[in-house]
């Protein structure tokens, strides 16, 4: 079999940049034992400069070579790359848009589904246009008096609501709100994060996870995992990746199978509409009468040793490696 020369990127500088090497670590240590596979590994920087592991800057131009500060090391030829940065620039389709424009392959969701997922306005509207049901909302472009009143009206209908920042993830900039005395602020930092800020109706449901990826050409939704949290929280930031977190996951969900079907269906049903790739983590609520409803969709979910997605890959009885080289091979046309 030829050899691939692996980019292996991380990083990115923004909020989830910590838990980007975390992933990274576990994506890299699935292809260390493929022979065929030559990786480097590189780490992007707030200030938007690439360092390898061994200390090296370096660029990767559009010539698909890494091409170092020191002139002393030659130029690196790029196969293939592997953008593990959860948000900006990973998941919002920016560093996407510069492997399309240099012809470069890559693993993970192209550059128009990751916008399109990663804009919580854009992703809602898309699920609706699928006919899959998600969360009541408003959209707001501007913080002012208007939109403030717009959101106590909200509350004063739905009795709470939770306040989003568009274009984040990992509950970066997301704020619950259940009295008028907390909107003006929670939307002052909500608008801090983005452009656009969603207020979305509190819903008391469960928290449910499905990984959907595509194996050997086939698209594979796992039985439904689950996220408890604490009594009365969401599941923050912190919650996510603290090493005191009190969240508790499960790998299969306690639901009816008939529930765990549907909720797959709906899950198979936006990876495909929304044009996915490869990977996805989506995130659906389930309400105390049996209501499915579609919160998110990660395009590329996180890969530390306590998430989610790679431990139900796994428990589907795939494995994590072979689900990497059996896309790497499509799109390089390998043949095992």
């Amino acid at each position: 079999m030829s050899q691939t020369n692996l980019l292996l990127l991380c990083g990115g500088g923004g909020d989830e940049h910590a838990i980007s090497l975390m992933s990274a670590n576990f994506f890299e240590a699935s292809l260390a034992s493929l022979p065929h596979i030559n990786l480097v590994r590189v780490e992007l920087d707030s200030s938007g400069r690439y360092q390898t592991a061994n200390g090296d800057y370096c660029e990767l131009t559009n010539l698909k070579q890494l091409r170092f500060d020191n002139d002393s090391i030659a130029p690196w030829p790029v196969d293939y790359a592997i953008p593990c940065i959860h948000g900006y620039p990973g998941e919002t389709g920016d560093i996407q848009s510069y492997f399309e424009l240099i012809n470069l392959p890559y693993f993970g969701c192209d550059a128009e589904s990751s916008r399109n997922c990663f804009n919580k306005i854009t992703a809602k509207m898309w699920f609706t246009a699928l006919g899959i049901p998600n969360t009541p909302y408003i959209f707001l472009n501007e913080l002012n008096d208007e939109a403030i009143a717009s959101t106590v009206q909200a509350l004063d209908k739905w009795g709470s609501v939770f306040i989003k920042a568009a274009s984040q993830g990992s509950s970066v900039g997301c704020y619950r709100a259940d009295t008028p005395d907390e909107i003006a602020s929670s939307l002052i930092e909500a608008f801090k994060f983005s452009p656009y800020v969603v207020v979305e109706k509190t819903i008391t449901a469960r928290e449910l996870e499905v990984a959907v990826y595509e194996l050997n050409g086939e698209v594979i939704a796992t039985k439904p995992g689950e996220i408890i949290c604490a009594s009365n929280s969401f599941y923050t930031f912190d919650e996510k990746y603290a090493a005191n977190s009190q969240a508790e996951t499960k790998i299969e969900a306690d639901v009816t199978d008939e529930l765990s079907n549907k909720i797959r269906e709906y899950a198979v049903k936006v990876f495909k509409g929304m044009k996915l790739r490869h990977l996805s983590r989506i995130d659906f609520f389930l309400t105390d009468d049996n209501e499915i409803l579609l919160n998110e969709i990660n395009t590329f979910p996180g890969s530390t040793p306590i998430s989610m997605f790679p431990k139900m890959l796994q428990n589907h009885g795939d494995s994590f490696s072979d689900f990497l080289v059996s896309n790497i091979q499509s799109q390089l046309e390998i043949t095992p």
